[in-house]
């Protein structure tokens, strides 16, 4: 495991799936966590856990779509920890239709947390990280941002956004030390696809070279990874997590 010691995270969307996990592997490397999602419930579950393992962790409700709830949830984060030195984007949502029956809601809707959202709190964090002359930022795209996928035009629209922030912000912020990459899992099993019907889970499994779906812990390893030291010379780059399902 990596050595995350004494660094302070933000996980968002970390009430549940890959970010529940994730908060919970930076915890075990060592870091001091924030975790961030609109459920207030799940989240100070999560904070139990993680304390009755002997970590340090902050709840902060928080709906990453809302620009006063982020700048919100960052002064809290930076007056109990005084310092942010991770930041990793997860909160998503889907709003799944064909294009042609799309409502403009519900695509303004998927655009606004995946995507603003994580501009909001990437704008929150550099804060700190610029002051700091160091940071991580790490941004959870999707294998769809890169192969397309019928029926979600927008969230595929905004995943493939995240790869464009992400290499944008990187260039703007290496020369402060501060790396920004993104993770794209594949097919991951998570509450968000538990519901989907077993005839497309075994499509889908049939695309797949290593013959399985991941787990939250095979994502949340690779941003353990892209968290750490040993990362320090890797920036704007897509680490891709699937199994083989798409080679770019």
């Amino acid at each position: 495991m990596f050595s995350l010691k004494d660094k302070v995270a933000l996980v968002t969307g970390a009430s549940q799936g890959i970010g529940r996990t994730t908060s919970l592997a930076l915890a075990e490397a060592g870091a001091k966590i924030a975790v961030a999602a609109r459920s207030a419930d799940k989240l100070g579950a999560l904070v139990l856990e993680i304390s009755s393992a002997g970590g340090e962790s902050l709840a902060v409700p928080m709906d990453v779509a809302n620009a006063d709830q982020v700048k919100a949830g960052f002064q809290q984060i930076l007056s109990k920890f005084g310092r942010l030195d991770i930041l990793v984007n997860n909160a998503a949502i889907t709003r799944d239709t064909l294009a042609l029956r799309m409502k403009l809601d519900d695509w303004d809707a998927v655009l606004r947390t995946n995507l603003t959202g994580a501009h909001l709190c990437i704008q929150q964090a550099l804060g700190a990280m610029l002051k700091q002359r160091s940071g991580r930022i790490i941004n959870i795209t999707s294998v769809v941002a890169e192969t397309g996928n019928a029926g979600q035009a927008n969230y595929v629209a905004s995943k493939a956004g995240l790869i464009g922030l992400t290499r944008a912000i990187a260039v703007e912020v290496a020369s402060r030390s501060i790396t920004v990459n993104a993770v794209a899992p594949g097919f991951i099993e998570t509450p968000m696809t538990d519901p989907l019907p077993q005839e497309l889970k075994d499509k889908m499994k049939s695309l797949i070279p290593l013959g399985r779906f991941g787990k939250d812990r095979d994502v949340a390893s690779a941003i353990i990874f892209l968290a750490s030291d040993e990362a320090a010379y890797i920036t704007g780059q897509v680490l891709d997590v699937n199994g083989g399902m798409h080679m770019g």
